[in-house]
């Protein structure tokens, strides 16, 4: 058998590896049109910011080691140009002698990836803007990014490689600016999860600008102007772009496959296309998502990997292993914070129309009495009919990426709040505490889905006609509060809940909802019919509440 793989790194060389070990005498060759066939993708920032030293660190394999150790054929620098899907054939281009030439084949797997986006702004084609994809890149913004360390940086897209350059750029000593046209960091999870990370973003003085929008670029006197739509311009020495990817699909379509309504190349369970002798895998694929069971890409390596796996077993076995799609579980360091994400955020679950309940909570990344605990946040989303779990985001300055972890297998294999509330954590003092911050946010879904707490969101207050009870201590209180909160502390609740005149519509708040829940049950079992405790607390109300402020400002500004 022959197999040709177009397109390296995660999706194709996994599935050239997996395909050399199910099958010894096959002839398989690799076409990457790039100088490099596996390299760490998702260390090319920290390559750039200096934290990663040694370039060669970012490299798995080379197209020697790789033919060496698997016996395959491994083509760089030579693109394919075409498809004949009747004749099984490629054409390939070899880009170091221009020589065109035909290969025949089997079995096909397109693994070509995606392209970043480019928009055609004036000005964008100066020199000192780049986009970062892949090594080559990679060098060219060090080489440049090199001449400029003590300069100006501005990263257009607060995405999960934004947000990576931004740090490390700022790492390098460059004064950084972030430009982002939505209205939060970080597309994949909730305003309440980002404000928080935007605010820790803020204290290391980096101009995070949200919705602004970029106009285009000057350069004049070798100085690179990034203009944006009504705002003064701002000075870049540097401009990275990082306003996200598209599935490359160029090869696909001009071989008549089917492309997906997400504009990915469509593939079956198998990760078949419409070509029984054509797979494909990596970013350039769509498939069905788990949850909403819409057309999807994922622009991940860990899915991609995956794939590979999957699609070797396929081609060799016939199509007897089945994809179950991903659920976007990511995780990215943002300076000292780190932020992650499983499943479909709350607000792409309401647009896809799936009835679900949102919790925030507030839990120590390990025992308190351990010293260096710090806060973590987890918000989950839920089904109110089944209980399943379809969200997790987790921010936090320790221990976040194992309880990503936790939440992500929950939602994969639809476990339920429930189960939640059963994870049996390895628990020590300096890990975690003898309820983990997991089983705490299945034990607040569970009171409310079954009706022993009633929550209220942050962005509900401005508009509430409630009276809002603070419970939080005296001193707590004098620090920050919610504007026309009255102050009654939960240790106080039993002697001065006579002081509450509104008895019908009331919300109660603390830092985080523990003490909030409590006051709640001791007003409701005293007569108070309609109680509702805020979810997140103070704690998510007040980040949340910076955030529109500055918003608000903004628009006054520009008014």
């Amino acid at each position: 058998m022959k197999y040709l793989i177009i397109g390296a790194v995660a999706g194709g060389a996994s599935t050239a590896a997996r395909l050399r070990r199910l099958d010894e005498k096959a002839e398989i060759v690799i076409f990457e049109k790039g100088e490099y066939i596996s390299y760490a993708n998702c260390g090319l920032p920290y390559y750039i910011g200096e934290v990663i030293k040694d370039r060669n660190k970012l490299f798995v394999q080379t197209a020697a080691s790789f033919n060496q150790r698997f016996n395959i054929d491994v083509r760089v620098k030579t693109e394919v140009i075409g498809i004949n899907a009747i004749a099984k054939t490629v054409t390939a281009r070899n880009q170091n002698t221009g020589d065109v030439y035909e290969e025949t084949y089997d079995k096909l797997v397109l693994s070509p990836g995606a392209e970043p986006l480019r928009p055609p702004l004036p000005g964008i084609n100066n020199e000192g803007i780049f986009t970062l994809r892949n090594v080559t890149d990679t060098d060219y913004i060090k080489a440049y990014v090199d001449q400029h360390k003590a300069g100006k940086a501005v990263v257009i897209g607060a995405g999960f490689i934004g947000l990576e350059m931004a740090e490390n750029l700022h790492h390098l000593g460059m004064e950084v600016s972030i430009i982002e046209m939505g209205n939060q960091i970080l597309a994949p999870i909730d305003f309440a999860v980002a404000a928080e990370v935007q605010q820790h973003i803020r204290s290391k003085n980096i101009d995070l600008r949200l919705n602004t929008t970029v106009a285009g670029f000057e350069k004049e006197n070798g100085q690179l102007s990034v203009l944006l739509k009504d705002e003064m311009s701002i000075e870049a020495d540097v401009v990275i772009l990082s306003i996200g990817v598209r599935p490359d699909t160029k090869l696909a379509q001009a071989a008549d496959l089917k492309i997906g309504s997400a504009r990915g190349i469509w593939v079956n369970e198998f990760l078949q296309t419409s070509n029984p002798d054509i797979y494909a895998v990596g970013d350039a694929i769509e498939f069905e998502n788990p949850i909403t069971h819409q057309s999807m890409s994922t622009f991940l390596a860990g899915p991609a990997n995956k794939q590979g796996r999957i699609c070797a077993n396929n081609i060799v076995y016939g199509n007897k292993e089945k994809y179950k799609g991903a659920i976007n579980t990511a995780i990215v360091k943002v300076f000292d914070m780190t932020v992650a994400t499983a499943g479909m955020a709350s607000k792409h679950l309401s647009k896809a129309g799936i009835e679900h309940i949102v919790s925030t909570t507030h839990s120590g990344s390990h025992a308190s009495y351990y010293p260096g605990a710090q806060q973590m946040t987890i918000q989950i989303g839920f089904e109110p009919k089944t209980s399943k779990v379809l969200s997790a985001q987790v921010a936090g300055y320790d221990g976040v990426d194992k309880r990503i972890e936790l939440l992500s297998a929950a939602i994969k294999n639809e476990d339920t709040i429930y189960d939640l509330m059963e994870i049996e954590h390895a628990y020590a003092p300096p890990f975690s505490s003898a309820k983990d911050p997991v089983n705490i946010a299945g034990f607040v879904a569970e009171n409310i889905l079954e009706g022993k707490m009633e929550i209220a969101y942050w962005n509900e207050l401005e508009t509430t006609n409630a009276t809002i009870v603070d419970v939080r201590t005296s001193a707590e209180f004098q620090e920050g509060h919610i504007a026309g909160a009255i102050n009654i502390p939960v240790d106080e609740m039993r002697e001065r809940m006579g002081e509450i005149f509104n008895e019908d519509k009331l919300i109660v708040y603390c830092a985080v909802g523990q003490r909030g829940y409590l006051a709640q049950q001791i007003l409701k079992q005293n007569g108070f019919k309609n109680v509702r405790n805020l979810s997140g607390g103070y704690t998510t109300w007040n980040v949340c509440h910076k955030e529109t402020e500055l918003v608000k400002s903004k628009e006054l500004e520009m008014a």
